[in-house]
């Protein structure tokens, strides 16, 4: 009769399993909703606009710097940036990004 009520009770625990998977995956799925998905839309707004560089944009550099586009070399994959007038500096294309100043409107 114990070992009854033993088996019993170890069957009981082992349902947990499927509660625990159901959970996991509800985990997963949260956080790709509003962790993973958000980044991977930022990152195709960066590339875009990477790729639609021009002569004459307002950029800023990943070290922060900011300039104007003065040429583009897409074989190369750089970016030719004046800093200041007559300076000019060449950047890596992946380490360009829209001025911020240029993306909000003024008020």
């Amino acid at each position: 009769m114990n070992t009854m009520v033993l088996a019993a009770q170890a069957a009981q625990q082992g349902g947990g399993f499927g509660g625990m998977l159901i959970m996991l995956v509800a985990l997963f799925a949260i956080m790709w909703f509003f962790m993973i998905r958000p980044q991977q839309k930022k990152q195709k707004k960066i590339r875009e606009f990477q790729n639609s560089l021009q002569e004459g944009s307002k950029v800023v550099t990943g070290g922060g710097v900011y300039g104007t586009v003065k040429r583009l070399d897409n074989e190369k994959n750089v970016v030719e940036v004046e800093v200041a007038r007559g300076v000019v500096i060449t950047v890596d294309k992946n380490y360009v990004f829209q001025d911020a100043a240029q993306q909000q409107p003024n008020a």
